[in-house]
């Protein structure tokens, strides 16, 4: 979970590790096919943090969901997700004192421990409904819904031994499966289910069982993608990631499942990818170049475990208006247009999940545009993966490509504070003279920078489209970035 607007925290830094290759069990791979058919390609939609922190309501749902259906859907926009504390009635009470998640709140529950909305928030869910009233109106307008969870169950029904829903009706109490050990460091809510007692599993079949009823279709699970309380094992709810997994499949219905926060540790990456649709690998992201700049090394880490249903998120897209929620009023991103441009074409070409940060109605023409352009777009869509081309993501100039049937996609990024030259040649990754340096420098993995066959589609490539300006220059053209600045291009 994002869980504070601070940019200078753990998301400034991206701790990079070797990928260590682990095998997953055995019994993992029974739900592969599972994740792969309810996400093939990379969810894109919106989520409410960005802009309205713990304090979204059902009328403003309803309206970004309206926005959407009216100028996003077509482009590939579907999933409108509320974010977290949506159970809690008096949420955001306390942003005066600078407290996001109020301690010992009594957030509203059902008689079996399992959160529901809070009703003066969202209306359409009392007398027992729950989502299940605006679920119907996101699927009417032809999109799909979600919700935030955090991991685990309320530390309060532990503390009052209340009862859970159990397959053959026995009397079993929250106090009975939670972890009072199993804690998060940022939110205090919940205690952990501890997988090893008898019907822990029964508590969340229970949950997604009514999340199955309400019409759910895409589930955010917060505090278990990287454990931050426990540096030492920082994926140490990996069980309950497998207990969750397990109950969306016995639900019947699909959802997406989407683990955060990061930074994901990338020697589990095959336990991501056994059970997860979608896990952070970073922390917070905000509107900051640092933390842009700093995503570089995270995509180069994650490349080759995206595709099959599972995908490596760079977290949401901090675009128009953000932060109204916090309390201090509403304000606009601190990226640049360029910045902006250089975010969304990373994540496209990456393969990243795709949601907007953004409040929708108050989007402005330029944003819109951004959001909506499909030929950029369609880099995200591909059904292969991109890799990074240049020798180091730590390059002024660091390339990003992937192939398709319509040729192959080049991305351009300028990471420097100085103008750079490009020049548009498949076979010619280094953009200046420095950074060819460093890509032919002993000891380098020379396989990153041309895949097998790169000299046979430059020779074979015609011209080159530009994807941002919808314009085709010719092969060899020499295109300059300004500092931060990117293009996008299609070599035909």
């Amino acid at each position: 979970m994002q869980h504070t607007q601070d940019t200078h925290g753990q998301g400034a830094s991206a701790p990079v590790t070797h990928d260590q290759g682990m095998q997953p069990p055995c019994a993992l791979t029974a739900s592969r096919s599972a994740l792969a058919a309810v996400a093939p390609v990379p969810p894109m939609g919106w989520n409410s943090y960005d802009y309205y922190n713990t304090m979204v309501n059902e009328e403003q749902i309803r309206a970004n969901a309206a926005y959407m259906a009216e100028h996003l859907r077509e482009s590939g926009w579907e999933y409108v997700v509320v974010d977290i504390q949506w159970s809690d009635p008096i949420a955001g009470s306390q942003n005066d004192k600078n407290v996001q998640y109020i301690p010992f709140s009594r957030f509203c529950i059902d008689q079996w421990s399992r959160q529901i909305p809070a009703s003066n928030r969202f209306p359409s869910s009392a007398g027992g409904k729950g989502f299940k009233p605006l679920a119907d109106y996101v699927h009417s307008l032809g999109l799909k819904f979600g919700i935030h969870i955090m991991r685990g169950i309320p530390r309060f029904a532990a503390h009052e031994h209340l009862p859970i829903l159990t397959h053959d009706g026995a009397p079993v109490t929250a106090d009975m499966i939670a972890n009072p050990y199993s804690v998060c460091r940022w939110n205090a809510d919940m205690y952990g289910v501890d997988a090893s007692k008898p019907y822990a599993q029964d508590y969340y079949d229970s949950i997604f069982a009514l999340y199955a009823d309400w019409g759910v279709d895409f589930v955010k699970v917060d505090d278990i993608c990287n454990t931050s309380m426990y540096p030492t094992n920082p994926y140490s709810a990996e069980k309950e990631v497998e207990m969750i997994a397990a109950a969306i499949e016995k639900s019947g219905r699909s959802m997406v499942l989407s683990l955060s926060p990061g930074p994901a540790v990338i020697e589990k990456a095959q336990h991501y990818k056994a059970f997860a649709n979608m896990w952070r690998i970073t922390d917070d992201f905000w509107d900051d170049w640092r933390l842009l700049k700093a995503m570089f090394e995270r995509c180069e880490v994650w490349q080759t475990h995206t595709g099959g249903g599972s995908w490596p998120d760079c977290d949401m897209l901090p675009l128009g208006m953000l932060g109204w929620g916090w309390g201090h009023g509403a304000r606009r991103t601190n990226f640049t247009p360029d910045e902006q441009r250089t975010m969304l074409t990373l994540w496209a070409i990456f393969r990243s999940p795709l949601m907007i940060g953004a409040d929708l109605p108050q989007l402005d023409s330029d944003t819109r545009a951004l959001l909506t352009n499909t030929a950029v777009l369609a880099m995200n869509r591909l059904p292969t993966p991109a890799r990074q081309v240049s020798a180091s993501c730590h390059q002024s100039v660091v390339i990003w490509e992937n192939t398709a049937s319509e040729g192959t996609y080049r991305a351009y990024f300028n990471l420097s504070d100085e103008v750079q030259e490009v020049t548009f040649l498949l076979d010619e990754p280094a953009a200046s003279a420095s950074d060819a340096t460093l890509a032919a420098a002993p000891g380098t993995d020379s396989s990153s920078r041309a895949a097998p066959g790169t000299a046979n589609k430059a020779c074979a490539a015609k011209a080159v489209r530009d994807l941002w300006k919808g314009t085709t220059v010719p092969l060899g053209s020499t295109r300059t970035l300004l500092p931060h600045a990117c293009c996008a291009v299609l070599f035909q």
